[in-house]
């Protein structure tokens, strides 16, 4: 797709909010995901197993893949007409529906494109509504630029911003890292009437400094908050539990998580839990992270598929085996059914400790489940048979790959690749390298570095420095490319 720069002809406007930050504040309508871990589906564990619901589960996934094939195919043709001028009359419904899939499937170029198509129509009336969703889009594709021009664009229809379209207009500066000017925002939003910030809009600068770890501002964000009269919610504490969480800051988590508390209104709840073990089991303190499961126990908070991923992850990382496959076992017992993320921790745990038989026995285990495999579970089981010196499993796994519907991505032909190179196939390397570009798989720089190594390592210099020169002859060059409407 070839971008096309923004026509901001004749509209007296700048690209970045007028307003330099001086105190330091944040909005969304909707509150800030639950959680930021994959969302994983609690379902008890059914002792039966129909061909029925088998045929039902088939015909869901193609009539989902049928809808996926006509939105992708309604994208292309209105994407299409958006590049001519005499298409002013469209059919509204048609025009509509592929921009709010477009913005669904986070597709920015595409869904900048439909909307200027949508402007050009004689039917077109701008919304706010509309401009909201279009930023929380370009904020979630760190596309803050495009978002700054997009808002300018607004206003130049004559559109007055509301509280939404501030807060996503935040969120979308925020999540960019470009805080000062997410500041920046929330000050001109402050400026508007009847548009000021809420809890929403403070959860979401949390949750952005956070991320990019300007833990100074947290509590002057904080102090805003209460002299405004403007209370934290549940989201807001478990944001910023999570987050000192991740940096481990474990001091200021264990005293965010007291004000939670103490509080009285916003009291813990799963995702809190999450978080807290989360954080004590990623860096390795087993002893804290049990003994605050337990708390949270003791507070009635009962642990869900997350829960016990993360115990099984941290208990792995650490070691403790028989902890692991214990925490698997209650898990059964509880009827939680293991998900394909509680199979592909355990693979890659026992894979990367070199017990391959008890690998061998949870793939087996998942796939008498009927759980398909996917790249992730691939990758660990190559690993660790290149690891063992299995090159003929290997080979094997690559057979079912290739003779199955998952989707191969780039991590999996560089771990793939890596094997067959530490091998010394370079061969068969060279096939994967073909086959991962047959499938549209673009090489990122590990692909290149494993290869490159490879050859070094095999005293074939010549060829890995011409691999070398080529990578650096067909690099982009550098600059940005706006995409507007």
């Amino acid at each position: 797709m070839r971008p096309f720069s923004l026509d901001t002809a004749g509209l007296p406007f700048s690209s970045h909010v007028s307003t330099t930050p001086t105190t330091r504040s944040t909005k969304f309508r909707t509150e800030l995901p639950s959680t930021h871990d994959p969302p994983f589906v609690l379902c008890q564990a059914s002792k039966q197993s129909s061909s029925s619901d088998s045929l039902g589960l088939r015909r869901r996934t193609q009539k989902d893949l049928s809808l996926m094939l006509r939105a992708e195919s309604a994208i292309k043709e209105i994407e299409r007409k958006a590049g001519s001028k005499k298409y002013r009359n469209l059919w509204p419904k048609a025009v509509l529906e592929a921009l709010d899939e477009a913005i669904r499937e986070n597709r920015y170029e595409s869904a900048l494109k439909i909307f200027s198509l949508l402007r050009k129509q004689q039917w077109y009336e701008p919304r706010c509504q509309t401009y909201a969703k279009l930023l929380m889009m370009l904020g979630k594709c760190r596309q803050p630029e495009q978002a700054g021009l997009l808002f300018e664009l607004m206003r130049a229809e004559g559109l007055r911003p509301t509280l939404d379209v501030f807060t996503a207009l935040v969120s979308a500066y925020g999540h960019s890292g470009r805080i000062d000017e997410a500041f920046a925002a929330l000050e001109a939003m402050k400026s508007v009437s009847d548009c000021k910030p809420d809890v929403y809009t403070y959860s979401i600068l949390v949750d952005c400094c956070m991320k990019f770890h300007q833990f100074d501002l947290i509590e002057q964000i904080l102090s805003e908050m209460s002299y405004l009269g403007i209370s934290c919610s549940t989201v807001t504490y478990n944001t910023i539990v999570n987050g000192y969480g991740k940096a481990k800051m474990f001091e200021q988590m264990e005293k965010s998580l007291m004000d939670m508390i103490d509080s009285g209104f916003c009291l813990p709840d799963v995702f809190t839990l999450n978080s807290v073990i989360g954080a004590y089991g990623k860096s390795g303190q087993i002893d804290e992270m049990e003994r605050w499961y337990e708390e949270f126990q003791l507070m009635g908070i009962r642990p869900d598929i997350v829960t016990f991923n993360t115990l099984i992850r941290s208990y792995g990382k650490a070691g403790l085996h028989e902890k692991m496959s214990s925490v698997f076992d209650h898990m059964e017992k509880r009827f939680f059914s293991p998900t394909i993320v509680t199979y592909n921790v355990i693979i890659d745990i026992y894979g990367k400790a070199g017990e391959v038989e008890k690998m061998e026995e949870y793939f087996k285990k998942m796939k008498h489940q009927g759980m398909k495999p996917t790249s992730v579970t691939y990758c660990s089981l190559v690993s660790a048979y290149s690891k063992s010196g299995l090159i003929m499993k290997v080979d094997s796994i690559l057979r079912q790959v290739i003779n199955s519907d998952v989707v191969l991505d780039a991590p999996f032909f560089n771990c793939i690749i890596g094997a067959y190179g530490q091998a010394g196939d370079i061969e068969k390397m060279r096939e994967l390298f073909l086959l991962m570009k047959e499938r549209k798989c673009l090489p990122d720089t590990i692909n290149y570095d494993t290869m490159i190594q490879t050859y070094n390592a095999l005293g074939m210099t010549d060829v890995a420095e011409e691999l070398e020169n080529n990578i650096i002859r067909t690099k982009d060059p550098p600059g940005l490319k706006l995409i507007g409407c």
